[in-house]
């Protein structure tokens, strides 16, 4: 054992040794010009992964398919990720990774890759991580962290078995392989060492990653561990687990209300389908999922014209689901779901939809969707003096219970809007 001084400096005189070493991944692979080049192609790689995903037409199988293209460009920088495929390999006999056959976890892993795509802090990056490890897809775990890597390369280390021998022999850890919680726990410590000798290492989490991967590999044996080696392994995972605790609680209350109200949406998307009508879902909930599929799927991609030009039409796009005319430029019906939202805004952009003018003028039913229990809420709302010309327009309550009901026989045999008038209340 040595001081933690002592040993600072080894590891400094470490590290110093094999950014000078031409066979060490300093100067094979970080320093490689085309490193760099990488990034841009797997990150368009990934990109057209998301898109087929999302098209439903990337297939069942990893032989062939637009993520195996982006694997081996990652596998083929040997330097330090040789074998980096391996993980995504169908394995037939485990039916693992679990995202080839059942399409409904090869969605969700196309929303992770889009999700960190499109998102630039940390606190997203873990909290779509957080998302995946959720739903415990088999056989689909850190592997991904080499992808996100060329996505966010400042925010999330390289990962491989060398890299995690190389961390625990440097700090004395106990790190297991295939668990988020422990890839997270190892991150941490991660930036706390690329942080100590930053001016020896860089901001991109590669150069502390080819660092590790060579000590693990056993290029270069690790110093003697200090004195307190090892101590905060165990409070470590145990933050980021109790991180995870909150987070998850959290995260169950908010995916709770938006899998009602995305819920309640789809169901007034696939009936409106079913009764012969075009669909507008709000522009600011077309990218929400249920059941795996955006709420968008199978929708109008933009406002008709005539429509999208109104007066009005800014709060229109926001209405959370429209039934439009199949023929003409005309709302039949809007919708607005007052899940837990203020009831309020939905008044007032039914409002605005009745009141803006020209075509908008058709419009024949307003319906405020809300729980049973949110009833005496909506009539409050709707008696207020700033609403006295409510009277004037056709809107009713229609509450969760009937048209959970009622939704699959008129799906089947209504017509028009006769059927969802029936089970909607005058207001």
């Amino acid at each position: 054992m040595i001081e933690g001084a002592e040993r600072s400096a080894r590891v400094r005189k470490l590290i110093e040794t094999w950014r000078d070493d031409p066979g060490a991944t300093y100067q094979s692979w970080f320093l490689w010009d085309e490193r760099i080049k990488n990034f841009r192609s797997i990150r368009r790689g990934i990109q057209q992964v998301v898109a087929e995903i999302e098209a439903g037409t990337f297939g069942v199988a990893y032989r062939g398919s637009s993520l195996e293209t982006v694997v081996h460009s990652i596998a083929e920088q040997r330097q330090i990720f040789k074998g980096a495929d391996h993980a995504f390999l169908w394995k037939p006999k485990l039916r693992i990774p679990d995202i080839y056959e059942n399409p409904v976890n090869q969605r969700a892993f196309g929303r992770l890759l889009h999700n960190c795509v499109c998102c630039d802090t940390a606190e997203d990056v873990i909290s779509h991580i957080r998302e995946i490890d959720s739903l415990t897809i088999k056989g689909l775990g850190p592997a991904v962290a080499n992808m996100l890597y060329f996505l966010h390369p400042t925010l999330i280390p390289p990962f491989n078995t060398a890299i995690v021998n190389g961390y625990n022999a440097l700090t004395s850890s106990k790190l297991k392989l295939g668990s988020w919680d422990q890839f997270l726990a190892m991150r941490g410590g991660i930036l706390d060492l690329n942080d100590e000798f930053r001016d020896l290492l860089s901001n991109d989490l590669g150069a502390v990653g080819g660092l590790l991967f060579d000590i693990g590999s056993g290029r270069y044996p690790a110093p003697p561990p200090a004195d307190d080696a090892g101590a905060d392994w165990s409070a470590r995972l145990d933050a980021v687990r109790e991180e995870a605790r909150q987070l998850t609680n959290a995260q169950m209350v908010r995916n709770e209300e938006d899998r009602s109200h995305s819920e309640i949406q789809a169901w007034l998307r696939d009936l409106g389908i079913a009764l012969g009508f075009r669909i507008w879902i709000a522009a600011n909930d077309r990218g929400r999922f249920h059941e795996g599929a955006p709420l968008s799927r199978g929708c109008l991609e933009h406002l008709p014209e005539k429509l999208a030009t109104a007066p009005g039409a800014d709060a229109v796009r926001l209405i959370d689901v429209l039934w439009i005319d199949p023929e003409e430029p005309r709302v039949c019906a809007a919708f607005e779901v007052e899940h837990s939202t203020s009831i309020y805004s939905g008044i007032v952009r039914m409002l605005d939809l009745a009141l803006s003018g020209g075509d908008l003028d058709g419009v024949a039913d307003m319906f405020l969707v809300a729980p049973d229990g949110r009833e005496k809420d909506v009539r409050a709302q709707m008696a207020r003096p700033a609403f006295s010309r409510i009277a004037d327009l056709n809107i009713a309550y229609l509450p969760y219970s009937e048209l959970t009901s009622h939704r699959e026989q008129i799906a089947r045999f209504g017509t028009g809007m006769k059927a969802i008038r029936s089970i909607a209340r005058s207001l």
